[in-house]
């Protein structure tokens, strides 16, 4: 029960902090869809990082496992819902199977891939487009997520990874592709997508 409640807290907070802006426009004014793409893919990282290093200090790596299974994804969900685009996460080497990309998100993909060997830093990787769906003009947009030091225990190379996590993500994820980063490698990516 009380980490239902930590969940939907945790998810409030994210949703106040990034309407914050978007309640500060005044009546009739209209918010550029690509900056509050931007906004949002900035401030959901820091506050993932955040609630995992909370939970890894509450209960341990295996059980901080629910922060990106769970937390995660209701926190996309409920920004998605709450500044009317689609959010999620992906990734070349996904675990979950809801983050494998479709054909532009897994070419953009393999060009910040690209982009890193060339020298780029992975954090300041992103792009956006935008593209007529089903007869609907929508921008789309990704920022990529590069490999922080918290995501090894987790997603790093056997030497790096915490067992109790290992053993955990071999129960849930059977088909995991989401191991071996280093950091500074790029993890995958935000992506979203908003009528305009």
């Amino acid at each position: 029960m009380m980490n239902k409640v930590m969940v939907a807290a945790g998810v409030a907070a994210f949703c106040l902090s990034c309407n914050a802006t978007a309640q500060g426009q005044g009546a009739g004014q209209t918010v550029d869809p690509l900056a509050e793409m931007k906004e949002v893919a900035l401030a959901m990282p820091p506050k993932m990082i955040k609630v995992l290093n909370d939970e890894i200090e509450k209960s341990g790596f295996a059980n901080a496992i629910s922060v990106c299974r769970e937390k995660a994804p209701a926190m996309a969900k409920a920004t998605s819902e709450a500044k009317n685009m689609q959010i999620r996460r992906v990734s070349l080497r996904n675990r979950s199977p809801k983050a494998v990309p479709d054909a532009w998100e897994r070419q953009v993909l393999e060009d910040f891939d690209k982009r890193v060997e060339a020298g780029e830093t992975p954090g300041s990787l992103e792009v956006s487009k935008e593209f007529v769906e089903e007869g609907k003009r929508v921008v789309r947009y990704m920022k990529a997520v590069p490999t922080q030091a918290e995501c090894l225990a987790c997603h790093g190379t056997d030497k790096h990874m915490n067992d109790e996590a290992h053993a955990k993500i071999k129960e849930l994820y059977p088909d995991d592709k989401a191991t071996g980063y280093r950091p500074g490698q790029i993890r995958g990516a935000i992506t979203m997508k908003k009528s305009i």
